[in-house]
């Protein structure tokens, strides 16, 4: 009987193992593959369980939205003679739009998104939201979140579905000012 060296011995078992592995991904590809290729339906249990008591339909706002929640945000820094970023992020803290303003400093861009991530978060103002670090000073430690004024969260049926963030005015109160300014568009 001859016998096999180490070095073939590995590279059968690897050539193996790779047959296998492609016929088994082949098989699971084409499998999942056959009802779209075949043109019938999902199978019933797929459409039932959308419609099933373990779902919820979720309130979510548009990019248009959010775009035009962001533009009066800026606008409303402009005409103030402030250089700022806003952004918009949705209900899972995801950004939707940020737009930087002519003259915005480099530090705005990350902070208007991580102060609207914070207002979505908890559904409040950053300004009541950095009060708060008073008593409970861990908070500044969860990550992406900034506790500066300059947020507020946007609401529908008493959730938040966004939050817009400004960041690069001399103060957070008035960052907040033009936040409010970008969210109060969005009722009309």
């Amino acid at each position: 009987m001859n016998k096999m060296s180490s070095r073939t011995r590995v590279l059968t078992g690897a050539v193996a193992v790779a047959a296998v592995g492609a016929a088994t991904f082949g098989a699971v590809s084409a499998t999942a593959a056959a009802p779209a290729a075949s043109g019938k339906a999902a199978p019933a249990s797929a459409s039932a369980a959308a419609n099933s008591k373990d779902t919820r339909q979720v309130d979510r706002l548009t990019t248009a939205a959010a775009t035009k929640a962001a533009q009066a945000a800026l606008d409303a820094a402009n005409r103030a003679g402030q250089r700022v970023t806003v952004a918009v992020v949705d209900r899972d803290g995801n950004t939707v739009v940020t737009l930087r303003g002519d003259g915005a400093g480099p530090q705005s861009y990350e902070s208007s998104e991580r102060k609207a991530y914070t207002a979505v978060s908890w559904n409040a103002p950053t300004s009541e939201l950095s009060q708060r670090l008073q008593q409970t000073p861990q908070l500044k430690d969860i990550p992406g979140t900034l506790f500066l004024a300059g947020a507020v969260p946007v609401t529908a049926k008493s959730g938040p579905v966004a939050a817009v963030g400004v960041a690069g005015a001399p103060s957070g109160d008035q960052d907040e000012q033009f936040a409010r300014a970008g969210a109060a568009t969005l009722g009309h």
